[in-house]
């Protein structure tokens, strides 16, 4: 019986290691491996696939990021199209070349006498042109989103998705790497900031959907040759070798757009073809009542797994009816035809009267696969790629609700993660108390004891909740240099200052800087903390440190103008007031300081309509309001 038991709990043991070897198989793409393959640019790629490079390079993926000239610019510069008004800014916008460079004037009118102006210069433009041309600032390498993009299909300038309806960040939204890692290449970021980059790539390249190249051409270069007749080369990713969901996951990288939940010690940049997605993040989709028919612009996967092909399938993915090599422009429709063929010859063969089927030349596509408007991105018509008997397009007249959040890459998501999603939801998008409640009750579940526990999700939602008494409760015995995440320490920093606790508030914002130096709302953050303390020594230095990076921080020569006040050096105060006003013109308080240095310097002329302006953006503003008295 000993020597029975002893066999069979050996036994056992074997079989355990076998089968966990088996459920975690090791990848065969050496190209997968972070440590030993690095990327070696889409040049390297075309001196031996120039035929495949042809091709792509005309693809919406190869034109997704380019240099703002007109060669790249699909717009319409007509004076009589190129102005965009936005109605509740009360700002106008003019897109223009001054010789080979894009630029766009920003201006206000006050009756026929412009009483703003701003200009600045394009760098990059975003899109193929298909659909949209939107355009990128570049400060100092900094990079941020400008407020109007060009609409191609309406041929029409409007403000850029996400400015609209009093939305607008003008000039100051920035292009981190959850934005740029998807419409481009990967770009190289300086380390330590959030949208500061060394360099970045013209375009989405063939890394992107192949893996890093290194292996590959050290192997070719040393004439390592494998016959792919024969079978896979694993020194680089063929996706059409791939499982049907290892193509789906690289797709919907991108192609599945919505809230992306970074796994923890995960960055945007770590996902490598071959892998599961949700090993790098998890993708959630608000959805919405009337969702068959309400669609967002990039959620080409989520509509396709709505669909009955793909459900009754086992073997659909993007790439059963795309060749991401050859743009859909140039695709042939027998290439679709025949993908929805290989399927519908004999059984649920088209039941369509022939007559009205060569109306549509027989295309599929034309009656299940309509174009169909976005609701996150105005004026645009996309595919939609939800296949269906009969598409329903006219979606005016519904109402949209809200009904909750659903990751579309992954059917066992934890609680904390879901929690994430609708704290990053609510922030983001739509800042209602049910979603910051569904976060909570997420936590909840996670095993978070609200009152006890220092955990940075918990101190996000209570910063969201603008309950800083709570979190400034909650870290009473944590010392700043024990947190590593950046924004954990921002937070808990802007709650000490609410608490007018400034002394406590610098430590902690010293931490947030020290972790993410180039972080320069960080920065600003911790010079007004030392404002509060009124040591302007500690504060000058760190906005004119600001100002070296980023000259065009309106809040940050606003500080400074305030500073030169205190310092009673009334004309250098002059010139940081108005540098600040021209980047931001609705800055109540910049424009109460601007009017008492006018005042000091007795150019009482000039106070009133500064004044009435920012009556006009805050008209319960009691200082203001005493001020105009006083002028009277």
């Amino acid at each position: 019986m000993r020597k029975y038991f002893v066999f069979t709990f050996f036994a056992l043991a074997v079989l355990a290691v076998l089968f966990n070897c088996n459920s975690e198989k090791k990848n065969p793409y050496l190209n997968a491996d972070k440590e030993k393959a690095h990327y070696v640019g889409m040049t390297t790629c075309k001196s031996c696939h120039w035929q495949v490079y042809e091709t792509f390079i005309q693809t919406g993926m190869g034109q997704s990021w380019g240099i703002a000239n007109k060669q790249k610019s699909a717009a319409d510069f007509s004076p009589a199209n190129a102005l965009v008004y936005d109605t509740i800014k009360d700002l106008f916008y003019k897109p223009y070349w001054d010789g080979d460079s894009m630029c766009i004037l920003e201006y206000r009118l006050l009756g026929k006498d412009t009483v703003h102006k701003r200009m600045e210069k394009v760098s990059y433009i975003v899109g193929s042109g298909q659909h949209t041309n939107s355009h990128i600032i570049n400060i100092n390498g900094y990079l941020h989103q400008a407020p109007i993009t060009f609409y191609t299909q309406k041929g029409k300038w409007d403000l850029a998705p996400g400015f609209e309806k009093g939305m607008s960040s003008r000039f100051d939204r920035k292009i981190e790497l959850e934005c740029i890692s998807c419409h481009n290449g990967y770009p190289n970021l300086v380390e330590g900031s959030y949208n500061k980059y060394n360099n970045v790539q013209l375009g989405i390249d063939c890394e992107r959907c192949h893996g890093p190249g290194s292996i590959h051409v050290a192997n070719k270069q040393k004439g390592d040759i494998v016959d792919t007749a024969l079978g896979p080369d694993f020194s680089i990713v063929n996706p059409k070798r791939m499982t049907i969901d290892q193509q789906n996951s690289l797709c919907q990288r991108c192609h599945l757009q919505g809230i992306a939940v970074l796994n923890d010690g995960k960055s945007f940049l770590d996902f490598r073809p071959s892998e599961e997605l949700s090993k790098t993040e998890n993708v959630f989709m608000p959805t919405y009542s009337g969702s068959e028919n309400h669609m967002i612009m990039a959620s080409h996967v989520e509509r396709m797994k709505m669909s009955k092909c793909f459900i009754q399938s086992e073997k659909m993915s993007c790439i059963t009816c795309h060749n991401p090599h050859i743009s859909v422009k140039f695709t042939p429709q027998t290439q679709y035809i025949n993908a929805c063929n290989s399927c519908h010859q004999s059984k649920n063969k088209c039941t369509e009267k022939m007559e009205v089927r060569n109306t549509k030349q027989n295309n599929c596509v034309t009656c299940h696969m309509l174009k169909n408007s976005s609701i996150d991105i105005p004026h645009v018509a996309v595919t939609d790629h939800y296949i269906r008997r009969r598409p329903m397009v006219d979606n005016t007249a519904e109402i949209i609700k809200f009904l909750g959040m659903k990751c579309y890459n992954n059917n066992h998501v934890d609680a904390r993660t879901n929690a994430r999603a609708y704290l990053e939801f609510y922030e983001r998008y739509e800042p209602k108390k049910a979603f910051l409640d569904s976060a909570f009750v997420y936590l909840d579940k996670a095993g978070i004891n609200r009152d006890k526990d220092m955990d940075q999700d918990l101190i996000r939602a209570y910063f969201l909740q603008e309950d800083y008494a709570k979190i400034v409760d909650l870290i009473q015995d944590v010392k700043p240099d024990a947190l590593q995440d950046a924004w954990t320490c921002y937070r808990i920093g802007e709650s000490y200052l609410k608490q007018k606790n400034a002394n406590k508030a610098i430590t902690f914002l010293m931490q947030a800087t020290t972790i993410k130096p180039l972080a320069l709302d960080f920065q600003n953050k911790l010079g007004m903390a030392y404002l509060e303390q009124k040591n302007y020594t500690a504060a000058k230095k760190i906005f004119l440190s600001i100002l070296q990076e980023n000259p065009k921080m309106a809040e940050v020569n606003g500080n400074l103008g305030y500073i030169s006040m205190q310092e009673n050096n009334l004309p250098l105060a002059s010139m940081y007031l108005q540098k600040s006003i021209m980047l931001n013109p609705d800055h109540v308080q910049t424009l109460i300081n601007m009017a008492v240095v006018l005042y000091q310097t007795n150019q009482k002329q000039f106070i009133k309509p500064i004044l009435s302006h920012a009556l006009a953006l805050d008209p319960m503003n009691t200082q203001v309001i005493a001020m105009l008295q006083d002028l009277k």
